[in-house]
């Protein structure tokens, strides 16, 4: 498989797709041939009698490159709800290696591919009373072998999920890249106290740090800066 990252999230609402979005601009400014996937999306509008999902749509706009929306965002589900509730509702099973299927067309397009999560790392696809037929986004990020950046909401409880999620991350068999500090609030009160302690506890580096309210080519700006 091609190179890429997987990006996820200590939560969702934490700026995922406006970092995926940034990330995306820097490679292209570099010259790279991106390909995007958000390969499971909660929340989708019918458009033109089609369903799309925003986060998705605006992915494949910023990548520029002429490819299906079905190969970028495989599994859409209308309710903004957690997926397997939502493909359970709809009589639909999430196959991981259909949505692997998918990357791999991907890779055939780009010199990389940007992979967005949904909500946090741990979030369930398939839940069942045995255990081996279990999977979550875990599974998935596993599957994929990319490696994996963490977007980190920067506002109060911030912490204990950025930690949780870092060392569910390093138990799993997913290689950890890196994280990002998104900041969330306009002031959050002790904002370098709480990066130094992550810093301090959690092992793979802090790529970039986001301020507050930055749009796509800022991003775009910093990681270039800090990450390539």
């Amino acid at each position: 498989m091609k190179k890429g990252f997987f990006i996820t999230g200590t939560d969702t609402g934490v700026g995922k797709t406006r970092f995926s979005l940034g990330l995306v601009h820097a490679l292209r400014n570099k010259g790279k041939k991106v390909a995007v996937m958000k390969p499971i999306a909660s929340g989708g509008h019918y458009n033109s009698g089609a369903l799309r999902n925003e986060d998705a749509q605006l992915l494949l706009d910023a990548c520029g490159l002429d490819i299906p929306y079905e190969l970028v965002n495989p599994y859409v589900f209308e309710a903004p709800v957690a997926p397997h509730l939502a493909a359970a509702e709809n009589n639909i099973e999430i196959s991981i290696p259909y949505i692997v299927d998918a990357y791999k067309q991907l890779t055939q397009h780009a010199d990389i591919v940007i992979v967005e999560g949904v909500g946090g790392w741990q979030v369930p696809l398939k839940v069942s009373d045995k255990k081996r037929n279990t999977k979550t986004l875990v599974d998935l990020a596993v599957q994929l072998k990319l490696p994996v950046l963490m977007v980190v909401g920067m506002r109060l409880g911030c912490l204990n999920h950025a930690l949780l999620t870092a060392a569910a991350i390093e138990h799993s068999h997913a290689k950890f890249y890196g994280w990002v500090a998104n900041t969330l609030e306009d002031e959050m009160l002790r904002y370098r106290e709480n990066i130094a302690t992550l810093r301090t506890m959690i092992k793979p580096p802090l790529i970039a740090e986001i301020p507050f309210n930055s749009n796509e080519n800022q991003i775009a700006k910093i990681i270039n800066q800090h990450m390539l």
